[in-house]
């Protein structure tokens, strides 16, 4: 079974503003609108998901002895 290549979060990002652009543009039909939305609505899901993923790993830093630690900016 071959494995589908994962789309680059900034091409996610880049088909999300092209869906947007063409919901603000009312050239579009009800039906394909509700397609197009729902498309919108999962790439949104998607993207956030990888955000909190990187957040996440952004978030952990490796002390000198390749143990994982929180990270904390003080203010």
């Amino acid at each position: 079974m071959a494995k589908e290549k994962e789309t680059k979060f900034e091409d996610k990002i880049k088909e999300l503003e092209t869906i947007i652009n063409e919901l603000e543009s009312g050239d579009i039909d009800l039906e394909a609108s509700i397609e197009k939305y729902t498309k919108a609505m999962k790439l949104v899901k998607e993207c956030d998901d990888k955000l909190k993923n990187i957040e996440e790993q952004v978030n952990k830093i490796v002390k000198e002895n390749g143990e994982l630690e929180n990270f904390t900016v003080e203010e």
